[in-house]
């Protein structure tokens, strides 16, 4: 049962974190996603395998526990933990997708380099005739638990920026899918590219 009202004819993804790998998983291998927002995430396929019909079709990536270090205030930093050093089979094929995307990234998220990993979708999309949209900003989070270390970790960030980025980017995200879920047969290779300070 769909809860949430479809209006058609595209579908638009949201997503955070974890889950934006997935969001650009589904934009890249299924049909009908017309626009993706994916807020501080990983452009490889991070720490599960992804399957499909019960074949594996992206390995996963896991961080290199030797890069995760021990902040002051006895929370993790894995921000240099997730690199991809011999697993370029990880790489999601985002160059794949007709879905238009807005990346949004904190500049200072200590869960995994997102303005790196954005950089790098954005280079890979390029690299294949396209072009995509990026804004540098997500709601504050300092620190919470991350379930897949079983350990409290710093994100990083400062309260006022990401207030008022916060407001900046829930306008930005209901702009972006009004303007891209309303005629996805307008959807075609086409992304747009904007670096805001």
């Amino acid at each position: 049962t769909l809860l949430h009202p479809f209006h058609g004819p595209g579908i638009g993804v949201l997503s955070i974190s974890k889950s934006g790998d997935l969001s650009l998983s589904m934009a890249s291998h299924l049909l009908g996603i017309s626009a993706t927002i994916s807020i501080n995430v990983y452009n490889s396929n991070a720490w599960l395998p992804l399957h499909y019909k019960g074949t594996v079709i992206i390995p996963p990536l896991l961080p290199d526990m030797g890069k995760i270090t021990l902040t002051p205030s006895g929370h993790l930093d894995c921000c240099e933990a997730m690199t991809r050093e011999g697993n370029q089979g990880s790489v999601i094929p985002i160059e794949r997708s007709s879905s238009r995307f807005l990346f949004a990234v904190s500049e200072d998220d200590r869960n995994w380099n997102s303005c790196l990993f954005a950089q790098q979708t954005a280079a890979r999309l390029r690299r294949h005739g396209k072009e995509n949209f990026e804004v540098p900003y997500m709601p504050h989070c300092p620190s919470g638990f991350h379930s897949a270390l079983g350990k409290v970790m710093v994100f990083g960030g400062e309260v006022k920026a990401h207030h008022e980025a916060q407001l900046d980017l829930w306008r930005r995200v209901q702009e972006f899918f009004r303007k891209h879920l309303k005629d996805s047969k307008s959807v075609k290779n086409k992304f747009l590219f904007t670096m805001t300070a």
